[in-house]
């Protein structure tokens, strides 16, 4: 019988090929491709919070590059609309299913029971730790590669004006152009751990704007935030 070890090194391998890229350090991928979860139950690795946050910058700067370089005449806000529809969840998320990472990725058996492998915010953080991964092992132009390769097309069609909500940014920028500033707050945490609900609301001062369930914060912040809109009167 396969010990765990080596059915990780044979999912590896299958996913280099998915990308073709070969990693010429193994634990980045591994640990891109670890979730929370699948650590809890296995010490022995690492997983991918760390990645995703560097991921996060890569991205960013990749996309804001191409986006520079390509629409000499957007104005910055604009340009700033499009780079946050493009990084935002719902786009990596995508890009994700189009490469089936969820397939791929190391998770817990409660997060396998609820449904992780298609879970928006875990797919979409994951892509994030994956392109961290190949920049530190490969390099900022082998990650530039990645991201391009699978997220060009996307960006074309969001400056085409096929832009995905990110509800966050657009109240942020509501708020913020009425001299206002904007908080999320924990209102509660439900369920056992593999099939956790939380409740966030969003503010203005002490004034409540939206409120929001998820399957983790970041979900909930996002639709307190859609809700907030909503009771504004905005059109989403």
């Amino acid at each position: 019988m396969a010990s765990l070890r080596d059915v990780m090194e044979q999912n590896i391998n299958l996913f280099e090929k998915k990308i073709e890229y070969k990693f010429k350090d193994r634990e980045y991928i591994q640990a891109a491709l670890t979730h929370s979860s699948f650590a809890n139950e296995h010490k022995e690795f690492k997983y991918n919070e760390r990645l995703e946050f560097l991921g996060d910058s890569v991205l960013g700067l990749v996309v804001s590059d191409y986006l520079f370089s390509t629409n000499e005449n957007l104005p910055e806000g604009k340009l700033t609309k499009i780079r946050a529809s493009l990084v935002c969840e719902e786009s990596l998320s995508i890009v994700a299913k189009k490469m089936d990472l969820g397939k791929y990725l190391f998770l817990g058996k409660g997060e396998k029971i609820s449904g992780g492998r298609n879970r928006d915010s875990i797919l979409a953080d994951a892509t994030e730790a994956v392109i961290a991964a190949i920049y530190m092992d490969g390099g900022f132009e082998r990650a530039k590669k990645f991201i391009l390769d699978n997220l060009e097309s996307t960006m074309k069609k969001t400056i085409d004006g096929n832009i995905f909500k990110d509800y966050k940014t657009i109240l942020q920028e509501i708020v913020q152009g009425n001299n206002g500033k904007i908080t999320y707050k924990l209102i509660s945490e439900k369920g056992p751990d593999h099939n956790k609900e939380f409740e966030m609301q969003v503010r203005k001062g002490t004034e409540i704007l939206g409120s929001g369930v998820g399957k983790n914060k970041k979900e909930a912040e996002k639709e307190a935030a859609k809700n907030a809109l909503i009771n504004m009167g905005e059109k989403i």
